[in-house]
């Protein structure tokens, strides 16, 4: 067990990871459970984990299958709550000084917006969604962390991009 190559880890992609748990899970208290989870899995796996082939794409591989394990026992428990509408920190990043407050709010709920569409959509496709958008992780980077075809990723990035187009026209968003 390396703890110094763990420790460069959270330190290097702990937000990442934290945020892409908070997405999957809705809620605060799950995402920290399953952001302390991961890296404990990460820890016990320490000797396998190599560096130089992309280590954020195995976490978030750990993270999905660890959630994909625990859902049907959050699912039983009720513990699965919507996330808060917006939180400070990612409020702080949406508006910015240079705007209007009038700006900033139509900034913040067109932000609420689009995460609402992306919560619901169905499980199959949120997942590439979040890692291919929030993590930045590529078609084949997606492919493996899931463990199914590149095509099926791509089938899937597009099949929620309409589904979303759809949903963001209801709500009088354009351009997307």
């Amino acid at each position: 067990m390396d703890v110094s190559l763990i420790e460069s880890l959270v330190n290097e992609h702990g937000k990442d990871i934290y945020n892409f748990c908070r997405r999957l899970t809705y809620n605060e208290f799950d995402a920290e459970e399953l952001y302390q989870d991961t890296f404990l899995k990460a820890m016990d796996a320490a000797d396998r984990i190599d560096v130089n082939n992309n280590p954020k794409s195995y976490l978030l591989s750990v993270a999905v299958s660890l959630w994909n394990n625990k859902k049907r026992k959050y699912a039983r428990r009720n513990r699965i709550a919507p996330t808060d509408s917006i939180d400070s920190e990612q409020s702080s990043q949406i508006a910015s000084e240079e705007s209007t407050p009038e700006e900033n709010l139509l900034k913040k709920e067109l932000y609420e917006t689009v995460n609402k569409c992306v919560n619901e959509l169905d499980e199959k496709m949120r997942i590439p969604v979040l890692l291919y958008y929030n993590a930045g992780l590529s078609v084949e980077r997606i492919a493996e962390v899931i463990k199914c075809p590149q095509g099926t990723v791509k089938s899937r990035l597009h099949k929620a991009r309409i589904i979303l187009k759809e949903r963001l026209e209801v709500y009088g968003v354009e351009g997307f």
